[in-house]
């Protein structure tokens, strides 16, 4: 799917989850915050967040959905 909005999701499975990447020292409540809106433009209910730099990727891993 390709939108002129500047949109630029890391991954979409199937459809149905937005796969969104980061290597940071921390998240910030705005990396969630982008992850919604791409949610909302896509009217996907799913998406992960995850953040590579963690010593255990479990606490790297975020959910985020759209009205659920």
């Amino acid at each position: 799917m390709k939108l002129e909005l500047g949109f630029r999701t890391d991954i979409i499975v199937e459809d149905k989850v937005i796969i969104e990447i980061k290597s940071i020292e921390a998240l910030a409540p705005v990396h969630s915050k982008i992850l919604l809106t791409y949610l909302r433009i896509t009217e996907l209910k799913l998406g992960m967040l995850v953040n590579f730099n963690e010593a255990l990727i479990k606490n790297g891993i975020h959910r985020v959905v759209n009205k659920l």
